[in-house]
Formats: C-alpha cells, sequence, structure tokens
C-alpha cells in the first residue's frame, strides 16, 4: 500500500514539475519576470498590453442593464466576506492550536497580482482586487474546514461529490470501520509527513 502511494506521489510531482515548467514558457510568451511577488512585463509588451485597455470613462456606464442592476448584489457580499475571514482566522488560531493541525496560510489562497497587467484599466483592476479576495477567502475557507474534517471525520461520502477537497483522498472509504479507526486515531499525526501539507504549506 505505502508504495503504491508513494508512486502516487512522485506521480503527482512530475505533474508538478511540467506545470512549473508550463507556466515558465507562458512568462517567457507574454514577456514577463517575476521579483518576488512582484510581476514586471519587459517594456515592448507593456506597450503592447496598454494598446488593449478599455477607457475607464466608457467602462464606468453600464452598458447592460442586468450588469447595474447586479452592482449591489455583488458589492454586498463583501460584509459576509469579511466577517468570514476575521472568524476563519480567529477559529483555526485557537482550534488548530489546540488540535497541533498546521494553520493555514492566508496568503497562499488570497493573492492578486492582476494588478500588474496594463490592459486593465482602474475600474477593472479594482473589480478584480474584489474577486480575488473574496474568491481568495473562499478558498482559505475549505482548506482550513478541509483540515478541520480530516481531524475530526475523515470519512468519504457514500455517493462521489461533485467536488472534493485537497484532503479527500486520505479519508477511510464509506462503510470500512478498520479503516475509519486508522484514520480517526491519526489526528494530529496525519499532518506532520502529508502530501498535502507540503503542498500548500510552505
Amino acid at each position: 500500500m505505502r508504495s503504491t502511494i508513494r508512486e502516487i506521489l512522485n506521480k503527482i510531482e512530475a505533474l508538478n514539475n511540467d506545470l512549473r515548467e508550463e507556466y515558465d514558457r507562458l512568462s517567457s510568451k507574454y514577456g514577463f519576470s517575476f521579483d518576488r511577488k512582484k510581476v514586471i512585463f519587459l517594456e515592448e509588451f507593456r506597450k503592447r498590453n496598454k494598446s488593449f485597455r478599455f477607457p475607464t470613462w466608457k467602462y464606468v456606464i453600464p452598458s447592460n442593464l442586468r450588469h447595474f442592476l447586479s452592482i449591489p448584489f455583488i458589492y454586498g457580499m463583501i460584509v459576509p466576506t469579511l466577517i468570514l475571514d476575521i472568524f476563519l482566522t480567529i477559529y483555526q488560531w485557537a482550534a488548530f492550536s489546540l488540535y497541533r493541525i498546521p494553520r493555514v496560510k492566508r496568503s497562499d489562497f488570497i493573492i492578486y497580482d492582476r494588478r500588474f497587467l496594463d490592459y486593465l484599466n482602474l475600474v477593472q483592476k479594482v473589480n478584480c482586487l474584489y474577486c480575488s479576495y473574496v474568491n481568495g477567502v473562499f478558498a482559505y475557507a475549505v482548506e482550513i474546514g478541509a483540515r478541520t474534517e480530516r481531524y475530526w471525520c475523515p470519512i468519504k461520502a457514500a455517493h462521489k461529490p461533485r467536488f472534493s477537497h485537497g484532503w479527500y483522498q486520505d479519508f477511510a472509504d464509506y462503510g470500512n470501520p478498520e479503516d475509519w479507526n486508522v484514520k480517526f486515531k491519526d489526528g494530529e499525526k496525519a499532518f506532520i509527513d502529508s502530501y498535502w501539507e507540503k503542498s500548500f504549506i510552505k
């Protein structure tokens, strides 16, 4: 069993290497490089990108009534999202410390590098900031919930879920009490040498 898991993890690592190479290829194709968390475009690409920028003054005037009517519903989500963000952070700092579960790094999920794109106008960049934050908080919440679920109730569902988090494959099969007892007793030990810990916690 362990050798099979190791083979799968080696395949995943090889695919991750392929993915990194593909990102390197794209950065070369579109003329950008990284300086820590900053994205820097070559001057010729910056000039080209700016030529695609939609004028801000035209963008702020909604051309679609449906889009205009949706504005309060979209931006109204900032309030519950901020509350969720605060409570998630408090929860994991308290509970994960007691469970000895590695805490989730918020910065791994809330990423905003679209501000370096010159083909976006100011309003579009603000919109992208908002989307990056809200969706990042939701992804942050999923990972915190997933680690909690792995600690307390690592059992797969009887039916295949449409979406499953990164820890799900480590859960006990539905209807397998022996595997459940092993997984449940793992507790904090499950996170020590976990592939997912190495993947998500840098």
